[in-house]
């Protein structure tokens, strides 16, 4: 366990009710911090926030928000809150860049005039867009095919030209596929309708959907279907404090970083985990490709092994699907 950094103050987590944030919101209070959740709970839940955390239900672009953060003498923020599915924004952009880019620019605002020094940020390798080669590295361009993607990519620009006219800095790291839950069963993928695969091929596997729907099976890639690389939440939640604890540690500096394991399942080959670890099948339904997808998003992720103090545990798909079910079946338990 990543043992807190010496903050004299709180951290905020932003969409902290949510899947990833809930979890970032776990491994900072283990780690020993103080946590103040933020989240208007439009998507979050209330009952998954730890108790251990304070609660705020405010949305993110309140101007009230600048009061919160003094008030609950917040020294870092882990932005979370956001869209983040890649059809949606592609049929309804305006609501990405409303909910992520101009939503994100308000927050960080509100961070400046509070005075708070250090920005963690959720980014997403779709700002890469189609990478030139996989895996794929920070230095790569960055062309997204999407607007979900665009809307990440102008807040990592804002965070970076606000570090160099204030005194604050950041950490972005771009996700790749997110999955699994805590393995003590404390949070996990609540949400109804998600678009995550694990997530979805688990709701089948315990009945909850008649089928996986794979979208293409004509890609450039070893089965037709699309490769991701899949990390698990928990570890995803533990690089976030280590990046916090490095932002502590560099205050003239700034990041951004792939948050990857560098290994790549195509769809296909994550359903066939789900068959194994179910000791069932899970029914296909092939389906054409969505608006918005490459073919293959991959980590290179070297640059984040080697400046944070940070080494994923869970790197092992089977792993993955285990946490995932066991979660889908506690929500089951607990009739949500």
């Amino acid at each position: 366990m990543t043992q807190a950094a010496t903050l004299d103050g709180k951290v905020m987590v932003t969409g902290g009710a949510g899947y990833i944030g809930s979890h970032a919101v776990l491994a900072l209070l283990d780690a020993g911090y103080e946590v103040v959740v933020l989240d208007n709970l439009v998507t979050g839940f209330d009952w998954a926030v730890d108790p251990r955390a304070t609660l705020v239900e405010m949305a993110v672009e309140d101007p009230r928000v600048a009061d919160v953060l003094a008030d609950h003498d917040v020294r870092a923020i882990m932005h979370f809150a956001g869209s983040v599915v890649v059809p949606e924004s592609v049929s309804d952009p305006l609501k990405y860049y409303r909910n992520n880019t101009a939503a994100t620019r308000s927050l960080i605002e509100s961070a400046v005039k509070a005075g708070v020094p250090h920005f963690i940020f959720s980014s997403t390798a779709a700002t890469y867009g189609t990478p030139e080669r996989v895996p794929v590295a920070e230095t790569d361009p960055t062309v997204p095919i999407n607007p979900y993607g665009m809307s990440k990519l102008m807040s990592e620009a804002m965070l970076r030209d606000v570090a160099a006219a204030h005194p604050i800095n950041y950490a972005a790291l771009r996700y790749f596929n997110v999955a699994g839950a805590d393995s003590q069963g404390r949070s996990g993928q609540s949400t109804v309708g998600a678009t995550h695969l694990i997530k979805i091929a688990v709701e089948a596997a315990t009945g909850r959907r008649a089928a996986v729907s794979v979208f293409g099976e004509d890609f450039a890639t070893r089965d037709g279907t699309g490769v991701r690389d899949y990390i698990h939440v928990s570890d995803l939640a533990e690089a976030h404090v280590a990046a916090l604890g490095w932002l502590v540690e560099h205050p003239a500096e700034s990041v951004t970083l792939n948050a990857g394991y560098g290994r790549g399942f195509s769809v296909l080959e994550v359903l066939d985990a789900v068959d194994r670890v179910t000791n069932m099948r899970v029914e296909r339904r092939m389906e054409g490709r969505r608006a918005g997808d490459p073919a293959e998003l991959v980590a290179n992720n070297e640059a984040i092994l080697a400046t944070l103090d940070w080494t994923p545990t869970r790197a092992d798909l089977d792993g993955i699907v285990r946490d995932a079910l066991a979660w889908e079946r506690k929500l089951a338990e607990m009739g949500r």
